[in-house]
């Protein structure tokens, strides 16, 4: 019984001081790391929605199921949190990438309205890929 109590003690201790090892080092869900190129960051996130999206100009023909609004969701965390970091050029482009995908990222959203939140997005979404090259 001692050694559990003991054990008892230990192990929070022990708990509290992995916490702050971890919390000394910020790192994202996404794997990435703050200190990673915001257009990489944009980019990437942007590419690995794309691969759940119809080609563009067949926005008519999107399945919004739950992974596509997932995948357009990370983009909207990522455009969020890197966005404001690209080139000053890209920041309208950035604004729209925002606001559609944080749109995109609801189940609530009528079809209709999914699909030109998607048509806009892909617009922005393209000049934010070309503004980074």
């Amino acid at each position: 019984m001692k050694r559990f109590a003991t054990l008892a003690l230990i192990v929070p201790l022990l708990l509290v001081g992995c916490q702050d090892d971890a919390s000394s080092e910020q790192k994202f869900s996404t794997g990435g790391d703050p200190a990673d190129s915001p257009c990489a960051r944009v980019v990437s996130a942007i590419g690995y929605a794309e691969l759940m999206l119809e080609p563009k100009g067949q926005e008519e023909r999107q399945n919004f199921e739950d992974a596509v609004i997932s995948r357009l969701a990370e983009a909207y965390g990522i455009t969020l949190e890197f966005g404001d970091r690209l080139p000053r050029s890209l920041s309208g482009a950035v604004e729209t990438v925002k606001r559609t995908t944080k749109s995109l990222s609801k189940t609530d959203v009528p079809r209709e309205r999914q699909v030109a939140l998607l048509k806009e997005y892909r617009t922005a979404a393209g000049q934010i890929v070309a503004g980074c090259k």
